[in-house]
């Protein structure tokens, strides 16, 4: 599977000391059918650890996901500024997710290219 983050997320991880190890982890569970929320639409909400604490203090995370293929960090935020989405947001990730998930990968290298996405590597592990 590829992971990717776009370039508002990549920020905010950095901000909150977010690894890239902790978003592989993250997918790796997701893989292993370890989802917090099923959103529906390909929206997944999925706990991230808070560097040094658990995942219950810690951040939610929404990733957009394609099952097997393709894997996209777009949101996150600390628990304790916001516990749900309101209900417009999540129709918002939706229409976001199916076109997301629906890139070439030309159209993906692309976005890569200009810095809107950035993908998620580690050598040592492929996610099936």
């Amino acid at each position: 599977m590829r992971v990717f983050k776009n370039a508002a997320f990549a920020r905010l991880a950095e901000k909150y000391h977010l690894s890239d190890q902790t978003l592989w982890e993250a997918v790796t569970g997701i893989a292993q059918g370890q989802i917090d929320a099923n959103l529906g639409g390909g929206v997944i909400k999925q706990r991230l650890a808070r560097p040094g604490a658990g995942k219950s203090t810690g951040y939610r995370s929404i990733v957009l996901l394609r099952q097997g293929d393709k894997a996209f960090f777009v949101h996150v935020f600390p628990k304790s500024a916001q516990s749900n989405l309101p209900a417009d947001e999540v129709t918002q990730f939706k229409k976001l997710a199916k076109l997301v998930l629906a890139l070439t990968d030309v159209q993906l290298q692309a976005l890569i290219t200009d810095g809107s996405f950035i993908e998620v590597r580690q050598d040592a592990q492929e996610i099936p």
